[in-house]
């Protein structure tokens, strides 16, 4: 399939591109085009009803003409969408937009920033074992997820593996599952041929044999895609895709030890094994392959160069029918896996008459159309349609290979057309004593390869006494062993055995089962009063994350301690989530003002919600007015904090005094009172003036209340 690499800068060309700034069925918002390939364009998007960025893939037009593949798109995207597992892009709608006219097929993704596993094979292929096993790690984790819930990926290679940057965590997501299945199936047209769409270079044989694909074909391009991080090559190489793919069926993937000699037996056993010609030999599933991985990865991490008896277990077992060929004469032929005779002739489909985009990739998706075997003489070569050789043949073992491949299986050459057997000239007696010899060797390696073994019976997805009741069936013993998380398996079923389904056992063996425990999950804990420090230490425990903190200013809880979490408290998160604390600052300062000459009311309503506004006590002013702020205790500078006092001088105003009755009292007397009670004093002559030299009257009059350092005018008769 195309490769999804939305994660990259905005591929050349694209500026002409009628889909960029296009809103596809009201909601997405087209920004750029980051990749093309034979089934699609990826393009970056806004989802504008939900503001978040998304990829959105574009179905060439060729592909969504008719309602049948619509209805098949449809399915595969319901089907992918239903898988929840974080090594799996995310599918969040899917669509057919006709506002222009024309269907626009498309499918909206997850968004990944970052690079895609091509991209790492560019740059670091060949490279050591134990990093191509963690890379393929969470690749064939995702593909057990998807076997589990009865989907076949069918495009697994490195353009489909998606890896985001650093800034956004760096995980590994696998995409495009079931796009390759809704494509061919809309290319179908005939019975007992049709068209196949797929990467040549991971075709397992089936698919070229007979079309037929099940979680064993993606198993195959796993395999193949380990090889290729291995050695940096990929296993079969032809001069066009017909080539390749028959290489497929006629030739074994080579030990990646051949080309990368430091490589140890086990892991070349286990490409071996994921990689047989012959489907029934590989694991059953990605399950079963990723719990040979695992066995790999800790061998890896252990530092084993060899482990022969790990590589022995790993091998594909050689069908009974191989062992007597290894023992039977030189006139004898080596059976094929397949039947060559039976191989459909292949032929390449024009990329205008199948949807498919050429971009020019050696990795591009192509469409290959089967024709029946009949087509072909019976008994006859397969060969490449228009041409009247056969493919090209293997290379020949170098030396040096021969000699890195010493001790291995070797790999049979698959011939296309058999040869008359010839007739033995031996005499009776040697060929009974041959027969005899035969059956014995025979007998012993039935015996002692296949006859006290047994298969381990698949429980996976049973609960406890129903897997021990199966295994009992099968004589073999059950024992549990640790228990494990698992995102999609309720808890107490079986989500792995040891050894794993398919493979042999002893007789009476024991089958260690691993019983699910359901998601895992942790409680955030209770947060409150401990240090940053003593936090960490505690979400640590409990398998979630520090994000940040943030400070904040708080009465009750020391400076330096937290305050609460975020999410809060008891919230139930997935391992590794991030959990952000609000620390405290300590108490808020609070730096009082100057209020003096200003009114009290207003201060108390100003300070009153967070200290003790107080009046320490009320004075005359003669300069400050009735009710405003005389002085105040702390002075203005001060820190206080919420709840401490602040008190106040509040001004009565000036102070009152009586004007004291001075009628007819003369001047001078009169004056030397008002003066000694703190009174200005003028005199004025009355209107009926004498010039008696007594007081007629004053203003103010007598009685009347007058602040200090008021004037008295006093009329004179």
């Amino acid at each position: 399939m195309e490769p999804p690499e939305h994660a990259r800068a905005a591929v050349s060309g694209a500026a002409g591109d009628p889909m960029i700034g296009r809103l596809l069925d009201r909601r997405y918002r087209i920004l750029a085009r980051v990749a093309r390939g034979g089934m699609a364009s990826v393009y970056e998007a806004t989802d504008t009803r939900l503001d978040r960025t998304v990829a959105v893939k574009v179905m060439h037009p060729g592909l969504g003409d008719d309602q049948d593949f619509a209805q098949r798109f449809v399915r595969e995207a319901r089907a992918a969408a239903r898988l929840n597992h974080p090594h799996v892009v995310g599918v969040y709608d899917q669509g057919d937009d006709t506002s222009d006219g024309t269907d626009t097929v498309f499918l909206v993704m997850e968004h990944v920033p970052g690079h895609t596993l091509r991209d790492v094979v560019r740059k670091e292929s060949p490279m050591p074992p134990g990093r191509a096993v963690a890379l393929l790690e969470p690749v064939v984790s995702a593909l057990a997820a998807a076997h589990r819930a009865g989907l076949v990926h069918r495009d697994v290679k490195p353009e489909n593996v998606l890896i985001a940057d650093e800034a956004h965590g760096g995980r590994v997501k696998v995409a495009d599952f079931g796009l390759a299945k809704a494509v061919s199936a809309d290319t179908q047209h005939t019975a007992t041929g049709g068209v196949l769409i797929g990467t040549v270079s991971y075709l397992a044989p089936e698919l070229v044999v007979d079309g037929r694909a099940d979680a064993r074909a993606d198993v195959y391009a796993a395999g193949v895609v380990l090889y290729e991080l291995l050695t940096g090559a990929k296993p079969h190489e032809g001069e066009s895709p017909i080539q390749v793919a028959y290489r497929h069926v006629h030739h074994d993937v080579p030990m990646p030890s051949l080309l990368e000699p430091g490589i140890p037996d086990y892991v070349d056993a286990l490409v071996a094994r994921a990689t047989s010609r012959d489907r029934d030999q590989r694991p059953a599933d990605a399950t079963v392959l990723l719990h040979h991985l695992h066995r790999v990865q800790q061998a890896l991490r252990e530092g084993l160069a060899s482990d022969p008896e790990l590589a022995a277990d790993l091998l594909p077992r050689r069908a009974p029918v191989a062992q007597e060929a290894e023992h039977a004469t030189a006139e004898d032929t080596t059976p094929e896996p397949f039947d060559a005779g039976a191989l459909a002739l292949l032929t390449e489909v024009d990329p205008r008459d199948s949807g498919l985009v050429d971009d020019g990739s050696p990795d591009r998706t192509t469409a290959l159309e089967r024709h029946p075997a009949a087509a072909a003489p019976v008994g006859g070569p397969v060969t490449e349609p228009m041409r009247t050789t056969l493919p090209p043949a293997a290379p020949p073992a170098t030396p040096a290979r021969e000699r890195a491949g010493a001790g291995r299986t070797p790999t049979p050459a698959a011939p296309v057309t058999t040869t008359a057997r010839r007739r033995s000239r031996r005499g009776p007696v040697a060929l009974v004593l041959a027969v005899l010899l035969a059956a014995g060797i025979g007998l012993g390696a039935y015996w002692f390869g296949w006859e006290r073994y047994t298969t381990t019976p698949a429980v996976l997805g049973l609960d406890e006494s129903a897997a021990n009741a199966a295994l009992e069936d099968a004589g073999l013993q059950a024992e549990a062993g640790e228990p494990a998380y698992s995102e999609n398996v309720a808890p107490g079923l079986v989500i792995g055995t040891d050894p794993g389904p398919g493979d042999n056992v002893l007789d009476g063996g024991t089958v260690t089962l691993t019983l699910s425990l359901g998601p895992e999950r942790y409680d955030v804990p209770q947060l409150r009063g401990q240090t940053e420090d003593q936090a960490q230490d505690s979400l640590a425990a409990t398998n979630l994350a520090f994000g940040e903190s943030t400070g904040r200013w708080s009465e009750t809880v020391p400076e330096g301690q937290v305050i609460r979490s975020r999410p809060a408290a008891g919230t139930t998160l997935k391992p590794g989530a991030s959990i952000d604390l609000v620390l405290s600052k300590g108490r808020r300062p609070i730096e009082v003002e100057d209020w003096t000459g200003r009114s009290y009311d207003a201060a108390e309503a100003a300070l009153g919600r967070r200290l003790d506004v107080t009046v320490s006590g009320e004075e005359h002013s003669d300069s400050v007015p009735e009710g405003a702020i005389i002085s105040q205790d702390p002075p203005a500078g001060t820190t206080l904090f919420r709840g401490d006092t602040v008190s106040f001088v509040v001004s009565l105003g000036p102070e009152l005094v009586e004007v004291p009755r001075v009628r007819a009292m003369g001047v001078e007397a009169a004056t030397d009172l008002l003066q000694g009670l703190g009174f200005e004093v003028r005199t004025e002559e009355a209107e009926n003036y004498l010039g008696l030299g007594f007081v007629f009257s004053s203003d103010p009059g007598q009685g009347e209340q007058v602040a200090k350092g008021s004037t008295i005018t006093l009329f004179l008769i």
